[in-house]
């Protein structure tokens, strides 16, 4: 009888979370792509990009211009661009926020 070849490794998941927390108040690029998360500590300015901005966990205060806000909740987004600026704060401890820019294609 043969013995069986080793089987690969399967993927491993990437817990979105828990990359945020590892460096908090500060945005973390994804691997491989476009995308970044945030644990929010204390307020944080948004980058000045066109995309969606999803509350993964928690609950944050999009303070935008005008005296405007935008209050996201889990599983909740927000559609930003560069002509509205933004800054977030947490209302929620274990706030995390993930940003998905527009493709490189998208931009002009």
């Amino acid at each position: 009888m043969r013995p069986r070849p080793p089987r690969p490794e399967p993927p491993q998941a990437l817990h979105l979370a828990r990359l945020a927390a590892s460096t908090p108040g500060e945005w973390v690029a994804l691997p491989g792509g476009l995308l970044r998360v945030l644990a929010l500590k204390g307020k944080v300015g948004g980058p000045s990009v066109s995309g969606w901005l999803t509350c993964l966990a928690g609950e944050a205060i999009l303070d935008l211009p005008q005296r405007e806000f935008v209050r996201l909740r889990a599983a909740e987004g927000y559609r930003v661009t560069p002509g509205e600026p933004w800054e977030a704060l947490p209302v929620r401890a274990g706030t995390v926020l993930l940003l998905v820019p527009d493709g490189v294609e998208d931009r002009r």
